[in-house]
């Protein structure tokens, strides 16, 4: 009989165990990392190829890329426990259906007012795990990610001209994000995650390529496919990693850092598009950070 050894579990500086906090906190923070990376990726290829003909050629290579390893871990071959398969059925739909009105909404407003409005999310899911998930979420948290969402307002500043009836459609992409996460924390630990991961991206690769079949396709070059093939991988990252954020740690600690999506947005503005943050937005960055710190370090004491 092959022995099994006992893994110890993560540890951080000071020798304790990493609470499930702050390994949700950590994955959410790879989650905005990669999915950032994959849109600076996209939004480079969008100047020279049609955006849906790259959202599925990344998505069929994403797919793959996931499937291989599942297959690689076993966690293709593991069932979903039968009390997983609607949750795991609902939060793919919920993933696809946040898709097509994202994408409306962000060709017909500023980037500005659609940024500031899914910043909204850390506000709503944590409105509603404390509503329909009971987490105790204090005081002191809701002002930390209340002056969060101040900061992220400073950094994209939204004028009013924006907010009219495709603001509407932003909100039903809040309204489906927030469902979707409060979906996933509804899967057991036995779903392994690469397996969610796998049908998110055949439903969204589904829905891109339904939506290239309306352009028509350029021709890619060696240096294109190079960034598509990185766009599939941040992807991949970006889909898992959301997935275990969701699973671990209270809801109220893990979603405030959502913000650090803004940070890498930042950073490769200025590295890869040669963009100029203001003042204003470093300060609006620096708020971002110290509230993200102090949410995380407020959910290790008891809420009062």
């Amino acid at each position: 009989m092959r022995r099994v050894w006992p893994v110890a579990a993560p540890r951080d500086a000071q020798g304790g165990t990493i609470s499930d906090n702050m390994r949700g906190a950590l994955f959410m923070m790879a989650s905005m990392a990669t999915f950032t990376l994959n849109d600076a990726c996209i939004k480079w290829l969008a100047a020279d190829l049609p955006t849906f003909q790259v959202v599925a050629i990344r998505g069929v290579a994403a797919t793959v890329l996931i499937a291989a390893l599942a297959h690689a871990t076993g966690a293709l071959a593991r069932p979903v426990p039968r009390g997983d398969r609607w949750p795991v059925a609902a939060r793919s739909l919920a993933e696809v259906a946040a898709f097509l009105p994202f994408v409306l909404a962000l060709t017909h407003m500023p980037l500005a007012n659609i940024t500031a409005i899914l910043q909204a999310l850390p506000l709503t899911i944590t409105a509603a795990g404390a509503l329909l998930l009971g987490e105790r979420v204090g005081w002191r948290r809701w002002s930390a990610i209340a002056i969060g969402l101040a900061g992220v307002l400073l950094i994209v500043r939204p004028g009013t001209a924006g907010f009219d009836a495709w603001s509407l459609v932003a909100l039903i992409t809040v309204a489906i994000i927030t469902a979707r996460d409060l979906i996933t924390r509804r899967i057991s630990p036995e779903t392994p995650s690469l397996k969610v991961a796998i049908l998110t991206a055949a439903g969204v690769t589904l829905l891109g390529i339904c939506l290239s079949l309306r352009e028509p396709w350029a021709p890619v070059a060696a240096g294109q496919g190079v960034v598509i093939a990185l766009a599939a991988l941040f992807i991949l990252g970006g889909y898992l990693f959301s997935i275990m954020a969701m699973r671990v740690g209270e809801v109220g600690a893990v979603t405030p850092f959502r913000y650090t999506a803004i940070l890498w947005g930042l950073l490769l503005g200025v590295v890869v598009f040669g963009e100029r943050p203001d003042a204003l937005t470093l300060i609006g960055a620096a708020l971002v950070v110290a509230t993200g710190l102090y949410t995380l370090w407020r959910a290790r004491l008891p809420e009062t």
